[in-house]
Parts: structure tokens; sequence; C-alpha cells
């Protein structure tokens, strides 16, 4: 196993509203907190685009000048660092997060898997939110690729549910795309995998051999022990106010910052390495032709 961990720090997400919970929204406050998340050890920045104007940071935005001023400035907090550009829409229209890929040019992009029922409930047995599908078909997971490909953007291909995982492999399989496969395993959605590291092994077994894999977990304090599971199994970490509020104490994080140094301790504990971002891109094989 290589003893080299790269951590990811998901900075904003798209659900989270900036008037309840520390999340930024403008480039300067996303500047602000890839640089705290950076000195904790993360090289790679996941971002989500929020509209700007007063009162509006809880809704997403896919602004082309928008998505290059946030990887703008964040470039020039965190000399080096790697963008990991969110891609994620519900519906056919995928317009918008295209054109933020061709202006802001990330190194790496979302490229949601598959489908699924994306579901919650409240406690008291009514919907969180409206039931919705997250829909993803092959189309829409094939269109993404080919522009990725276009500007030299490695997809990282997010599995919600096992069968996504199997079918990463069949989009190698179909000459779809090449490897290196960027396997990123979400779990913590309620009506997608569970953050159980029991299902770990299971995940990376699906996953086909010799590629990278990661794990986004979401919620409180179930996610510290599937983390360390990650860590002690050789995959890659991520975290940050995306996906969680918590530390392992139980305390709320004020900032990323604090998230991923609590993740960097759990990647120490475990015997790993915490890399740059010069050494995390010589491991995700960034900006070179895929080997098929």
């Amino acid at each position: 196993m290589d003893d080299r961990v790269i951590i990811t720090c998901a900075l904003n997400g798209v659900l989270t509203d900036p008037r309840q919970h520390p999340v930024p929204v403008t480039p300067a406050a996303m500047a602000a907190e890839a640089r705290r998340a950076f000195e904790a050890g993360a090289s790679v920045m996941h971002i989500h685009l929020r509209q700007q104007g007063s009162g509006l940071g809880h809704l997403p935005s896919w602004e082309p000048d928008l998505s290059g001023a946030v990887s703008a400035a964040i470039r020039a907090a965190c000399p080096g660092v790697i963008i990991n550009h969110t891609t994620g829409t519900v519906g056919p229209d995928i317009a918008g997060p295209l054109a933020c890929l061709a202006a802001s040019r990330p190194e790496i992009a979302a490229c949601n898997a598959g489908s699924l029922n994306y579901l919650k409930l409240k406690a008291d047995g009514h919907w969180a939110w409206p039931p919705m599908l997250f829909d993803n078909p092959v189309s829409k997971i094939a269109a993404y690729i080919a522009v990725m490909k276009e500007h030299a953007i490695t997809p990282e291909f997010e599995c919600f549910d096992t069968g996504i995982v199997r079918s990463v492999g069949m989009f190698h399989e179909a000459g779809m795309v090449a490897r290196p496969l960027l396997y990123n395993f979400v779990m913590g959605v309620a009506s997608g995998m569970p953050t159980d590291a029991a299902l770990l092994p299971i995940l990376k077994n699906l996953a086909l051999a010799g590629n990278p894999f990661a794990v986004t977990a979401i919620g409180r304090a179930e996610i510290w022990p599937l983390h360390r599971a990650c860590a002690e199994m050789g995959g890659n970490l991520r975290s940050g106010l995306e996906d969680t509020f918590y530390l392992p104490d139980g305390a709320k994080a004020n900032s990323n910052g604090a998230v991923i140094d609590a993740l960097a301790r759990v990647a120490r504990a475990a015997g790993r390495k915490i890399v740059g971002p010069r050494e995390a891109r010589d491991m995700l094989s960034l900006g070179r032709e895929g080997k098929t």
C-alpha cells in the first residue's frame, strides 16, 4: 500500500445555507477558506458556485465569469493548488456546467456516474425536500466526459451506490474514458450508501484494480471511523464544510481549516504521509494522456 495520501477540501457544497452555516460564497471568502485548508494539508479544493447578490448565497450559480474568478482567487491564495470543480445538475441542460469548465479549466471535475433518488426524511416523517431524481444517464455522463477530455480535465467519478461503482468500469471498457479512473465513494446520503466502514472492502473490490479511490463521508460523528478506515485501506481523504459541520469531538467546526486539520490527524494516525499538490498531480497522473 502506498503510504502517501491526498487530502481534498470540499469548501462549500450546494445545499448549505450561509445564513445558517459558515460556508464561503464570494471568491474572496472561498480563497480565505481554501488557504486555511491548504495550510492544514489539503492539496485539492472541491468547489461549488453560489449566487453573489445580497441574500442569494444559498442559491447555486453556473456563471462562467464567477467560476473563473473563484478559481483564480483560490489559486492565488494557495500556490500550486489543484481545483476540483462541481458539475452536478438535475435535468438535461448542462450548458452552465460545461461553460464553467471551459472558463476555469480545473484539473479535476466531478462526474456523477449514475442516477439516484435523492431523498431525505425529517424526524416527523415528512420529506426534507420534495423527492427528486438526481438524473445522470449515460448520455449526460458521456457529454461531460467529452468536454473534460477537450480541456484536459480528469473526471472524478462520484459513486452513490454499488451499481454506480460497477458502471464506472463499464465506461472504461466501452472506451468512454481512459485510466486512471478516479473513484469517489459518496457515503451518507440518506437514499444512497450509508457511512459504514464495512462497505469499504466491497467498494474497493468493485472498482477496477489499480485506480485511486477516496471517500466522501456525509454526517456527524459517524463519519470519522469511516475516514479512519479509508486511510487504513490506502484511500485518499476528503472532507470540509460541504460534508460535515462537526469535528471528531462533537464540536461544531467554524472553518474548513479545522475540519481538514482533524482529517490530517486521522491520516497521520494511520501512518499515511500527506502530500502537497505537486506530488498529488503525479499520483493522479493529472495532465497526462490516460492509458487504455
